[in-house]
């Protein structure tokens, strides 16, 4: 079990998956962001983590996430160091653990964009601060936190009664999507192609525990048949270049487009995490129609990761 999961531990509130959060604790931080984004809006201050500093340390290019970060701590009255890995030692060999024990004596919290979960699973083993995912090639944990946010503002709380669709690649944000509905308890459809579909164990464990059922298809008219929300991303991620061509053509039949829409409640929300490539996963008409709810989705980013921040840290 991860530190932050286990309520008798002295340790740091990691937040590397989304199973490291009961469905009270998910819940619990969704709610807090909501009241923290009502409170940005009144445009009163709110202060907290004076004199705290956020590590960012980053692998992958990031607009949202690092400016979302950025802003969150900055807003709260911290600051922030960002840390390209190129320019660490860690591009010259130094070992994960010397790197996470350096930085634990002069951060108070670091978020870890990068591609293999192994990495930053290993930086939290070995850190005495709160480490966050801030993206993997196998998990998206404070994305999905931030999109359900967005579908609890569009759609009210009773969040167990949606049926969520996600069209497209078995993905990183699938993944958290498929942990998330097994501990929320709302059914979760996914259409993908064959090739593509989700991590085989990470389906199997999420399905173990889930009320709802959480299923995988090939047919994507299938998975957004009377779907309240409808969730998508792009066909080919950070490091998959080589594979573009092959996943363009395999993934053609899983645009969101309006035809596709139409399978979906009238009432529906269209979720995308961005960068949108348009005329690929989603069209045009629907990226900028009145389904979408994809701008809401990107600024709750900045208010999740303030209540994840101020949960991390303790303040």
């Amino acid at each position: 079990m991860n530190r932050s999961a286990d309520p008798k531990s002295t340790g740091p509130r990691h937040y590397l998956t989304v199973f490291d959060l009961s469905c009270e604790e998910i819940l619990s931080l969704i709610n807090s962001a909501l009241r923290l984004k009502r409170h940005c809006k009144s445009g009163l201050p709110y202060r907290p983590a004076i004199g705290k500093v956020l590590g960012l340390l980053f692998e992958k290019a990031s607009t949202r996430t690092r400016v979302s970060f950025e802003s969150a701590m900055l807003q709260m009255g911290g600051s922030t160091v960002f840390m390209p890995s190129k320019d660490l030692q860690l591009g010259r060999g130094e070992p994960l653990r010397d790197t996470a024990r350096v930085l634990s004596r002069y951060l108070d919290c670091l978020v870890v964009r990068t591609f293999g979960q192994e990495i930053v699973n290993e930086i939290a083993r070995w850190s005495d601060i709160p480490v966050i995912n801030g993206l993997t090639d196998q998990h998206h944990p404070c994305q999905v936190l931030s999109d359900i946010m967005t579908v609890i503002e569009h759609k009210g709380e009773g969040i167990k009664a949606l049926k969520v669709a996600w069209i497209g690649d078995g993905n990183n944000v699938a993944h958290s999507w498929i942990q998330a509905a097994s501990r929320l308890g709302f059914g979760l459809s996914l259409a993908c192609p064959e090739g593509y579909w989700p991590d085989r164990e990470i389906l199997k464990d999420a399905q173990a525990e889930a009320t709802a059922p959480i299923r995988v298809m090939a047919d994507p008219g299938e998975a957004i048949r009377d779907a309240d929300v409808v969730n998508t991303d792009v066909w080919v991620s950070m490091g998959q270049d080589k594979e573009a061509r092959k996943r363009q053509e395999a993934f053609v039949p899983y645009q969101v487009n309006a035809e596709l829409l139409a399978r979906a409640k009238a009432d529906a929300i269209v979720l995308h995490c961005l960068p949108a490539h348009r005329g690929e996963e989603i069209s045009e008409e629907v990226l900028e129609g009145p389904h979408s709810v994809v701008w809401d989705q990107a600024e709750n980013k900045m208010h999740l990761h303030r209540a994840i921040l101020k949960w991390a840290m303790g303040l």
